[in-house]
């Protein structure tokens, strides 16, 4: 392997969240040559993290913590820093406290561990004059019908996704980094192999050019595994949002409100400024699209998971948001949705995320498995990732981000892996019998 200075050429294949993320820690590290290829302009419209907004929860590890625990309590202390003292970040952050909600026996208990070694600072709710109460009158005007939580109004709120990567990607692009974007130029085909296929030595694009590289990071998202063979680690998984349209009076009642979160019905976050939207996802395992395409990690005739963008979410995504409004916010249920959307990412096998170099690929960092959880920690992950390329990574940490190939041997594609609501099971897109109206715009990937 060519060894690393900050003049070595250093290619990132993804202008995401993590890559932009990426971009502006190697760029503060000193790194002079640095180039990301992203086939959209950034913030690219298939990016997860192009959205108004991304809950965040702070944290800490502690001396009991599991190994499991320790990695993300540890990330999650880095991470909290970034968003409260970072220049690039801070101005994103609005911790407006949380609510985990419940109405059945075994995810009440599921939502009830969130609270534990912290229980004295949340409040309990257990009626739903107890929910009315922890957002300005007006806004939750619903019955809760058997729900049951918990709140608290500090240690957690929401981020300004869409803010947070344009902030990363401008200081990056001010510091020297080079981005190329569109999709000829931008759009990475394939990777640069070495004659004995045991070095990456960049990418090429769609327009033909080959971007040698002394180092290639791939921080491709759900689009990743059709670039390398990630042996079954990664799973493009999606899930749904959409937007609901306030009125002036409506959008001042409805600011800085908590998080208002129910893994058995699904999440709002408080009405972005510009557009007045209300953004609601309903909650269910995830969608995933079976192909049986040929990729770098599939045979063709072997089925796997494959992302495609569309701005628009089944006809069945629109009654599970519908029937969360009327529980929670029964004044707005009914309204049209001024925007919906599919939104990817990549679940690993334990939902934690993969940030290693590959055995046997010299040149070459991954960087995927956001497991539904990769935007609160949009900070950490670039620092992570360039601490892996240095070979710096805290060990407890580099143990559990590590390549772990062996987790995947005969993976089951419809593991719901903890997650609740919906019909309690993987769906796949093939079977949606109707999509939500109005002009439908598709993406090219």
């Amino acid at each position: 392997m060519a060894s690393l200075s900050k003049d070595s050429s250093i290619l990132i294949i993804g202008g995401g969240t993590w890559g932009c993320s990426t971009a502006l820690h190697l760029a503060r590290r000193g790194y002079k040559n640095v180039t990301l290829l992203e086939a959209h302009p950034i913030p690219s419209p298939i990016s997860a993290g192009n959205d108004v907004n991304k809950i965040m929860e702070e944290g800490e590890p502690s001396q009991d913590d599991t190994e499991e625990q320790y990695l993300w309590n540890r990330m999650h202390q880095i991470t909290t820093k970034y968003w409260k003292d970072d220049d690039v970040f801070k101005a994103f952050y609005h911790p407006t406290g949380i609510i985990f909600s419940a109405i059945s026996d075994d995810v009440y208990e599921h939502i009830k561990g969130y609270t534990k070694g912290t229980e004295s600072e949340w409040i309990s709710l257990e009626s739903p004059e107890d929910f009315k109460k922890t957002m300005p009158e007006g806004v939750l005007q619903g019955d809760f019908p058997d729900w049951r939580g918990f709140w608290k109004d500090h240690g957690a709120g929401w981020v300004f996704a869409r803010g947070a990567m344009m902030s990363a990607y401008e200081e990056a692009s001010r510091l020297g980094v080079r981005f190329i974007t569109g999709p000829s130029s931008g759009k990475v085909t394939s990777l640069i192999h070495s004659d004995n296929k045991d070095t990456i030595a960049g990418a090429q694009t769609a327009d033909g050019i080959s971007h040698r590289a002394d180092q290639t990071i791939l921080c491709a998202g759900a689009n990743s595994d059709l670039l390398f063979d990630f042996e079954q680690q990664i799973r493009p998984t999606a899930w749904t949002l959409a937007h609901v349209p306030l009125s002036v009076e409506e959008a001042a009642i409805f600011k800085g409100l908590p998080v208002l979160y129910n893994p058995e019905r699904g999440f709002s976050v408080e009405p972005d400024a510009e557009k007045r939207e209300l953004k609601v996802c309903d909650e269910h395992p995830g969608y995933i699209n079976m192909v049986n395409i040929a990729t770098p990690g599939y045979n063709e005739g072997t089925m796997h998971s494959q992302p495609f963008a569309r701005h628009q979410i089944p006809v069945e995504s629109e009654t599970r948001v519908r029937k969360f409004l009327q529980e929670a916010m029964p004044q707005i249920a009914d309204r049209d949705f001024s925007f919906a959307r599919i939104c990817w990412d990549a679940d690993t096998m334990d939902r934690q995320f993969l940030i290693d170099r590959p055995k046997g690929k010299d040149g070459l960092v991954v960087a995927a498995g956001g497991s539904g959880m990769g935007f609160m920690m949009m900070p950490v992950v670039g620092q992570l990732i360039v601490d892996r390329l240095e070979g710096v990574i805290e060990e407890r940490l580099q143990n559990g981000l590590r390549w772990r190939p062996e987790q995947a041997v005969g993976r089951d594609w419809q593991a719901i892996q903890d997650r609740h609501g919906g019909e309690g099971k993987i769906m796949d897109f093939h079977d949606v019998k109707g999509w939500t109206s109005g002009h439908m715009n598709k993406v090219q990937l």
